[in-house]
């Protein structure tokens, strides 16, 4: 079972090395890794050419953004699985792949959902966000497991499609509403915590971020023909403060 891995980057030169090499320490054999850099301007082309034979395919092109990227990696894939790692971020062990091979092997699903682990730009764990709870309807209130976490069948993007590109910061909230609510595909929560991912970024950086986002849920859950409470989505935060209480 080949899993693709795609990697997109622009200007990454303090981070992709460590993405890089957190594909490569991977023991499971049959992967496809695929790195889409946006043309940077900085030492991010070098550090990739250290690593060419090593990587399956790579490009680097001015593109029109992040979720642009992502579908040029799904073009170029072949696998018969397909994983996002962002720049920043990296495999929690050398085993993640080799357990969510394993795991799809042993469960006829079309995508699975993991767990992230979030750490600062010091190192330390954060977070542990787990998708243990988290069902399709959670998208009703706002509620996405962590992207990252998630490996979908290649098939799932030639039958429904790409990342949407008019999203700002939400094209991904739109692709997963579409592939397990409206297309209502098979899934299993696999436990495997499968990411590092360094806070911070597009989705995670203050109020406007969060104002955004709420337009963009709205607007992939309409676009999507999805029946919703928009105050509850408004409300998310709030949610999430009363359940981070209840745990503490």
């Amino acid at each position: 079972m080949k899993i693709s891995i795609i990697t997109v980057c622009y200007n990454s030169e303090k981070t992709i090395e460590k993405t890089i090499k957190s594909v490569l320490a991977q023991t499971y054999s049959d992967i496809e890794y695929i790195i889409v850099d946006g043309n940077s301007k900085d030492k991010t082309k070098e550090i990739i050419k250290k690593y060419d034979s090593k990587i399956s395919k790579w490009v680097s092109e001015p593109d029109k953004g992040l979720y642009d990227a992502m579908n040029k990696g799904i073009t170029f894939a072949n696998g018969y699985l397909i994983g996002i790692l962002n720049s920043d971020d990296i495999f929690t062990d050398d085993f993640v792949l080799e357990n969510v091979a394993k795991f799809h092997l042993e469960n006829n699903i079309d995508a699975s959902v993991g767990n992230i682990i979030q750490f600062n730009e010091e190192g330390k764990t954060v977070r542990k966000y787990s998708a243990k709870k988290w069902n399709p309807d959670k998208l009703k209130i706002g509620f996405m497991p962590a992207h990252p976490a998630i490996f979908f069948k290649k098939d799932l993007f030639d039958a429904f499609g790409n990342y949407q590109l008019d999203f700002t910061i939400g094209a991904d909230y739109e692709l997963i509403t579409r592939f397990f609510l409206k297309h209502k595909i098979s899934w299993k929560y696999s436990n495997i915590t499968t990411t590092s991912m360094l806070i911070g970024g597009l989705s995670s950086s203050g109020v406007s971020s969060y104002q955004l986002i709420s337009k963009e849920i709205k607007k992939a859950l309409t676009r999507n023909n999805i029946k919703f409470n928009y105050l509850k989505v408004q409300l998310r935060g709030f949610w999430k403060v009363i359940g981070f209480l209840k745990k503490s």
